[in-house]
């Protein structure tokens, strides 16, 4: 029979899975879309126990009927998102989502205080943000009190599905050093000075890299899942990570670009680069360092906008978008719609579309949307290049690349090229590339090779140049608007 491996990445709108031979030849695809929970302004959460109950579905639809061998298992899941378990290993509460959930800003001035933000970028490799998985944990510590007294282990998305299958407990580098200021990024390890401080009797987990084998299919997990008893699975890691993994975003001068619900942008770097508007990572393979920034939103715009609009299919409104033309008719819109992470790093931030007349449409909505994420995309690429990093080439995966629209907007904004691979599928792909890597002699330049080059269009260039002025001019003049409103919505029921 056939040997493949199943890779499931848990996202943010929808947990993903792919079955793929060992060639890369995916076999078969299944979905499952889901929702976050907002019970209050700023908090954006999860039941982890829907992520475990999502991928025994995923499985049972991917190998149902049995057309292979799964010789190994792939998982990755969004991140750092924090899900703190009991002495039974049962979740406490709702996971807490990454750096769209912004509870968190009391705990990031408290410990930046008591630290020091140099020392905390030193050692951790970022400043705290919302981004941060243990400025997140100290919150529950701080309003939980009771809750987190009977806390006693820290998981993320792709740890979480990992001890599901294999009942241990484990956590790979690359989540770790987003779970600042847990963890150093010099020493690879978590320090434990300040860990003693933030989350006192928390054990923390063992570290691996994502390649590696967490562990293999219980005989729980197998009956749960359909999987076989004794199949190995890799640790998984964060998905923007598991995106690069999937389309070879790995060689110094890389620069993952990852349109989903949120934008994500991975380069990586020779050596340890360190910014207070990115986030200093370790890789996802030994000894690889990345530079990182990421929106707070993206393609969870366009899908708000589709609601707006009475729900029209998405081509539809690309057409739309298209038929409006650069610039979308004098519309500017800052995406700023959940906070901003990076490189404005603002909790408050809130979206505005500027511009707006009784003549504009649906697809100048649209199509200013889509604008507004490639501007957000050029000021990170700029802030990365300006911080030291080393931009060569840059990567697109996602689901936003699947049309061609979206993707020449950001080249045309950007004035960058992006190389489209063969497959986009992206985070599940990525795992299950590891997982296959885990068994097999595997390369991904064999699996997923480059499918085209999106070109920027000189002719655009200059109408860019001049929205992207007025939108770095945007955001600085609307600010203390923003942060007023902001604080009237956190005063304001859910």
């Amino acid at each position: 029979m056939l040997q493949a491996v199943i890779g499931v990445d848990v996202g943010t709108s929808s947990s993903k899975g792919v079955l793929v031979d060992l060639d890369g030849n995916v076999l078969r695809r299944a979905s499952r879309e889901h929702a976050v929970d907002r019970p209050r302004p700023g908090w954006v959460e999860m039941d982890a126990d829907n992520w475990w109950q999502e991928f025994a579905s995923l499985t049972g639809e991917l190998l149902a009927p049995a057309a292979a061998q799964v010789v190994a298992v792939g998982v990755s899941g969004m991140g750092p998102c924090v899900v703190l378990t009991d002495a039974r290993n049962r979740p406490l509460r709702p996971a807490i989502l990454y750096g769209v959930d912004t509870r968190s800003t009391r705990q990031i001035e408290k410990l930046t205080g008591r630290f020091g933000e140099d020392e905390i970028l030193a050692r951790c490799g970022s400043v705290l943000s919302t981004q941060a998985a243990g400025a997140k944990v100290a919150w529950v510590a701080d309003d939980e009190p009771e809750l987190f007294a009977r806390a006693r282990r820290l998981l993320l998305t792709s740890s979480w599905l990992a001890f599901n299958l294999t009942g241990e407990y484990v956590l790979d580098h690359h989540s770790a050093s987003q779970c600042t200021p847990l963890y150093d990024t010099d020493a690879r390890a978590w320090y434990r000075p300040w860990a003693e401080i933030i989350a006192p009797g928390l054990s923390l987990p063992p570290l691996r890299w994502p390649g590696d084998i967490a562990g293999t299919v219980t005989r729980e997990a197998a009956e749960r899942t359909g999987l076989p008893e004794g199949v190995p699975v890799i640790t998984g890691t964060v998905d923007a990570w598991s995106e690069a993994v999937s389309v070879g975003a790995q060689e110094v001068g890389d620069l993952m670009l990852m349109y989903g619900t949120t934008m994500f942008l991975v380069n990586t770097v020779a050596t340890k680069v360190t910014s207070r508007s990115l986030w200093g990572t370790v890789g996802a393979f030994p000894g690889t360092r990345n530079l990182a920034g990421g929106m707070a939103t993206s393609g969870a715009i366009t899908s708000w906008l589709r609601e707006l609009f009475g729900s029209p299919d998405y081509p539809e409104l690309l057409r739309l978008a298209e038929d409006s033309g650069p610039g979308a008719h004098g519309l500017l819109m800052l995406p700023y719609f959940a906070g901003e992470r990076t490189p404005v790093m603002d909790p408050h931030a809130r979206g505005i579309i500027a511009g707006l007349t009784l003549s504009h449409s649906r697809g100048d909505l649209y199509r200013a949307a889509l604008e507004a994420t490639g501007l957000g995309v050029r000021h990170n690429i700029e802030t990365l290049e300006a911080a030291g990093g080393d931009v060569r080439r840059i990567v697109a995966v996602g689901g936003g690349v699947q049309g061609t629209l979206w993707a020449q907007i950001v080249s045309d904004i950007t004035q960058r090229a992006q190389a489209i691979p063969s497959q986009t599928i992206g985070a599940s792909y990525g795992a299950a590339f590891l997982a296959a890597r885990s068994v097999a002699d595997a390369s991904i330049d064999a699996w997923n090779p480059v499918k085209e080059i999106r070109e920027p269009r000189p002719e655009v260039g200059a109408e860019y140049d001049e929205l992207y002025a007025a939108y770095r001019d945007l955001y600085s003049s609307t600010r203390t608007i923003a942060h007023t409103l902001a604080a009237r919505q956190e005063r304001s029921p859910a």
